[in-house]
C-alpha cells in the first residue's frame, strides 16, 4: 500500500512542476492512435452502427488492460525498481491537471497584455469551440468552463479510479499498486475514446454511444465528488463556497450529459459568474443552458480564480481521498494485510 500512496504523491507532483510535455509515445496517444486505428477497420467492416461502437470499446478496454499487465510484469521481472518507474511514468502520464494549468497561464498573459489575437491562438489548443468569433468576456469564460471540466476528467476521475483500484485489490487479493493502475488506465481509455468518438453527429451518433456512456459511467461519482472538493478548495481560496453548492445543486443537471455541469455550476457559484450558453462550434452553434445567475462579464480576473480554486482543491483532492490509507497503513493491525496484499 505504501507504494500505491507513493506512486500517485510523486505523479501528482511531477504533473504540476513540468505538466505533460507532448511527445509521439505518449501513452494516451497511442492509446488515441489505437482507437483511431479500430474504428478505421471497423468502418472498413460496416460496423458503424451502435454495434461497432461497443466492440471498439471492448477491443480498446481489454487491449489497455492486457498491455499494461505484460508491461509491467516484463520490467518488474528485470527489476522490483523497474516496474515501479513504469508505474510511475504512467500515473503521471494519465493526471493533465498540470499541463492545463501550463496551457491557461499564456491565454491569462496575452489577455491581461491586451493581445486577443495570440489569447485565441493559446485558448483554440485547448476547446473545441470556435475561438476567432469570442471577445475578451467569451475567451475568459471558454478558459474558466475549460478548467472546471477538466478538473474532473483530468485529474479527479484518474485519481479516483486509481484508488478505487487499491480498494478493490484487498477485495480480490491482488497487487494495490497494479490494481490501482489498471483501473486508472482504463478510466482513460474510455475518457480518450468519448473524446475522438463520442460526438452527436451524422458519424459518431451511433458509433460513438458506447463510448460516450462509458465515460458518463466512470466519471459519475468523481462528478458528483468534485462538489465537496471544490467546496473545501473555495474555503481556502476565499470564494463563495455556499454559492458555489447552492448553484451547483440548482444546475448540476441541466448538461445533456449527466456530468458535465457539476464542477462548472460550482464554480460559476463560487465565483459570481455565469458560464455556458450558446457555443459556437466548426459544425454549429449548441444551444448550452447557463450556469449560475452571476455578471456575464467574465474577465482575467476570473480566471486567476478558478485557477487558485483548482489548485487548491487538487491538493484537498490528493489529501482527502489518500487519508484512509494513511491511516490504515500507520494502524497497528494493518500489518498482516500489507503482507498478503503488496
Amino acid at each position: 500500500m505504501a507504494e500505491l500512496i507513493a506512486i500517485i504523491f510523486i505523479a501528482f507532483i511531477l504533473d504540476l512542476l513540468i505538466g505533460d510535455p507532448p511527445y509521439r509515445y505518449h501513452p494516451i496517444r497511442m492509446i488515441g492512435r489505437c482507437i483511431a486505428y479500430i474504428e478505421k477497420k471497423l468502418f472498413g467492416r460496416g460496423w458503424s452502427e451502435k454495434g461497432g461502437g461497443i466492440i471498439l470499446a471492448l477491443i480498446l478496454e481489454a487491449l489497455v488492460f492486457f498491455s499494461y499487465i505484460i508491461l509491467i510484469t516484463l520490467f518488474s521481472s528485470l527489476h522490483s525498481w523497474a516496474g515501479l518507474i513504469i508505474n510511475l511514468y504512467l500515473c503521471y502520464s494519465c493526471l493533465a491537471l498540470g499541463d492545463l494549468l501550463n496551457h491557461i497561464r499564456p491565454v491569462i498573459h496575452s489577455l491581461d497584455s491586451g493581445n486577443i489575437d495570440m489569447a485565441k491562438k493559446s485558448m483554440a489548443m485547448l476547446v473545441g469551440r470556435e475561438v476567432q468569433i469570442l471577445d475578451e468576456k467569451g475567451l475568459s469564460r471558454a478558459a474558466v468552463e475549460t478548467m472546471a471540466e477538466n478538473f474532473v476528467d483530468g485529474f479527479l476521475s484518474p485519481l479516483f479510479w486509481y484508488l478505487m483500484g487499491g480498494v478493490l485489490s484487498f477485495i480480490i487479493n491482488t497487487s494495490t499498486l497494479t490494481t490501482g493502475m489498471t483501473l486508472m488506465l482504463m478510466f482513460k481509455a474510455a475518457s480518450t475514446l468519448d473524446s475522438m468518438v463520442g460526438y452527436k453527429n451524422e458519424r459518431y451518433l451511433n458509433f460513438g454511444w458506447a463510448g460516450a456512456k462509458l465515460d458518463d459511467l466512470m466519471n459519475f461519482i468523481p462528478a458528483r465528488l468534485s462538489i465537496f472538493i471544490l467546496f473545501l478548495g473555495a474555503v481556502l481560496s476565499r470564494l463563495h463556497p455556499l454559492k458555489g453548492v447552492k448553484t451547483a445543486f440548482k444546475d448540476r443537471l441541466k448538461h445533456d450529459s449527466p456530468n458535465a455541469a457539476h464542477a462548472e455550476s460550482f464554480v460559476a457559484g463560487a465565483l459570481g459568474i455565469r458560464l455556458g450558453g450558446p457555443t459556437r462550434y466548426p459544425d454549429g452553434i449548441k444551444t448550452k443552458p447557463w450556469l449560475g445567475n452571476g455578471t456575464s462579464k467574465v474577465g482575467v480576473l476570473h480566471i486567476c480564480l478558478t485557477t487558485a480554486l483548482i489548485r487548491y482543491s487538487a491538493w484537498i483532492a490528493v489529501v482527502t481521498l489518500l487519508s484512509p490509507f494513511l491511516f490504515f497503513l500507520s494502524y497497528p493491525f494493518s500489518g498482516s494485510f500489507m503482507t498478503d496484499n503488496k
